[in-house]
């Protein structure tokens, strides 16, 4: 087995494509610690991550915010909306937090 810190901001390197290929070529061997799985396995493994991920689906809603709020919002840069999504998630799963603005 070979490990290796690679940075996946980077293009990988003739080496790194390389060594992907060659892993990539070899044949997967089952053992006692990772046994083949059956068909009925697999399909149950593929219909826990489609429902996991229709659980994780976000949907587009219209938000107004004040003026302010954006600002402050559009100033934690690229992806503020993702941040806004878990505020807002962390928030509504605190009640003393929505008892306070009720």
């Amino acid at each position: 087995m070979v490990k290796m810190n690679i940075d996946v901001t980077e293009k990988p390197t003739k080496e790194q494509l390389k060594m992907l290929q060659e892993a990539s070529d070899r044949p997967v061997t089952p053992d006692e610690d990772c046994r083949e799985l059956t068909d009925e396995e697999l399909l149950q493994f593929s219909r826990i991550a489609k429902d996991r991920q229709e659980e994780r689906r976000k949907q587009t809603v219209t938000l107004r915010l004040s003026p302010q709020a954006l600002k402050t919002a559009k100033s934690l840069g690229k992806g503020y909306t993702s941040v806004l999504s878990r505020i807002l998630e962390n928030a509504l799963a605190d009640k003393e937090t929505i008892k306070h603005f009720l």
